[in-house]
């Protein structure tokens, strides 16, 4: 097991979304072991492994639940240092492109893509004025090879999702911010599969055969296996760490 430095992320105060369950949970206490000051939302509980006044219960995929998400996170931490947006995920039913109606739609954009507009213009400001942030957005492979039928709308939401960061960069880095975006491959958890479900009831076949058509998709995974929630977490601290002012990391 790889050793974490406690004092990593000390003083650095980090907002996250979804830090309850899969990715989000692994990057949370990555994040909390190296010293940081946190706070997430989610709709679900919260675990044991988020303290009482790290969590706030709210629906990202709301404009409101996102202002009790940014209005807590000032309140708690007294500002923000970075954001973690590692929301997303796919609800739609399987059937195909003609399946979906704007109501499908419109869920995947706002859990996919504005969750995460809305809360960087809400807590961006404060950062910009401090000069200095990160911020990174999780997209996900699909967003460059989509797969087909339940996830054809996820799929858009995180290419969008990747070219509003891009975007987003080039506005917010000469102000001494930087804005980076993990697009994982396929990673091993109760949503993915809940994805496999979804497909296999939808294309009438084995749950097996779903996930050798999901790992096809891909282009094929050379280690065989998806990845796991702590391997993502650890791409992202690193890329939320950066340098420290008159300690540049080597």
């Amino acid at each position: 097991m790889m050793s974490i430095d406690p004092s990593e992320f000390r003083d650095r105060r980090v907002v996250i979304t979804a830090g309850t369950k899969g990715a989000g949970a692994a990057t949370f206490q990555r994040l909390a072991a190296g010293g940081a000051a946190l706070i997430t939302a989610a709709r679900s509980e919260r675990p044991d492994f988020v303290p009482p006044e790290a969590f706030i219960a709210a629906d990202l995929t709301t404009p409101e639940g996102v202002a009790t998400l940014a209005e807590a996170a000032i309140d708690r931490l007294g500002g923000v240092d970075i954001i973690v947006h590692v929301l997303g995920g796919s609800g739609s039913p399987g059937g195909g492109f003609m399946a979906l109606d704007d109501a499908c739609w419109l869920a995947e954009l706002n859990l996919n893509l504005l969750s995460a507009v809305r809360l960087d213009r809400a807590l961006l400001p404060g950062m910009i004025a401090r000069g200095r942030g990160a911020v990174i957005h999780t997209a996900s492979i699909q967003h460059r090879l989509p797969l087909h039928d339940a996830t054809i709308a996820y799929a858009a939401a995180k290419a969008a999702l990747v070219t509003y960061s891009k975007a987003l960069s080039k506005e917010v880095g000469p102000r001494g911010l930087r804005v980076n975006v993990v697009s994982p491959g396929w990673i091993y958890t109760d949503a993915a599969d809940a994805m496999v479900k979804r497909i296999a009831a939808g294309a009438g076949t084995t749950e097996e055969a779903a996930r050798q058509s999901i790992l096809d998709a891909l282009g094929g995974i050379p280690i065989g296996r998806p990845a796991r929630p702590d391997e993502v977490a650890e791409v992202i601290a690193f890329l939320a760490v950066g340098p420290r002012l008159g300690h540049p990391r080597h």
